[in-house]
């Protein structure tokens, strides 16, 4: 037998070893322990606090392998006393997408001036290509606004109200535009409290 035979041999013993005492190895580590499944919070956390479905979309993220498919949801929540709020979720079945919303809505809210049921005064929203006039309204008049805008309004305690919608009618553009001009509501106190005067001879309308 040559030499060269006899080290090829040696190798595959060698090889034939190491593969052995690596299964062995393998076998006596302990088996890891399974996690424990994660308690779902619940959806309502005040409930005076009301929601709304604006929109409910099916996402896919491309991979190697192919398209996962995912829904993403659009939430409002308010409670028709100056608080509104609003959130986005996204998982691979639609209720745990708006649970996911609506836990994000009710951390993000805010607070919206208002003047015996409509706004204080006029303001302009505006995001990407959605803008919207906001304008208030006398008693009786109601909100006059359609799809998620008209949804906020009424959530937020607003019932009169006009308003003007051009330009994009993206649910999402138009949520954004929304809250932009309701964070700027200033109330009479709070106007007469930067210029120094009295509140009841000012008029910001």
């Amino acid at each position: 037998m040559s030499e060269d035979t006899k080290k090829e041999e040696t190798k595959v013993e060698e090889t034939a070893e190491a593969e052995v005492k690596a299964s062995e190895d393998k076998s006596k580590r302990a088996p890891r322990k399974k996690a424990a499944p994660r308690k779902k919070a619940p959806s309502n956390v005040n409930p005076d606090i009301e929601e709304r479905v604006v929109a409910v979309n099916r996402v896919a993220k491309v991979v190697k392998g192919g398209r996962r498919f995912s829904f993403s949801a659009l939430m409002i929540v308010g409670d028709k006393k100056g608080k509104v709020g609003y959130g986005l979720g996204k998982a691979k079945e639609v209720p745990e997408a708006i649970r996911k919303a609506t836990q994000a809505a009710q951390k993000n809210m805010i607070s919206v001036a208002l003047d015996e049921g409509t706004i204080p005064h006029q303001v302009l929203g505006q995001f990407c290509s959605a803008k919207i006039t906001f304008k208030p309204a006398s008693e009786g008049t109601g909100v006059k606004a359609a799809g998620a805008c008209r949804s906020i309004l009424e959530l937020a305690g607003i019932r009169n109200v006009l308003t003007k919608s051009v330009q994009s009618t993206n649910p999402h553009n138009v949520v954004k535009a929304t809250f932009k001009a309701l964070a700027e509501l200033r109330s009479e106190a709070e106007v007469a409290k930067v210029r120094g005067k009295d509140a009841k001879g000012l008029r910001i309308k």
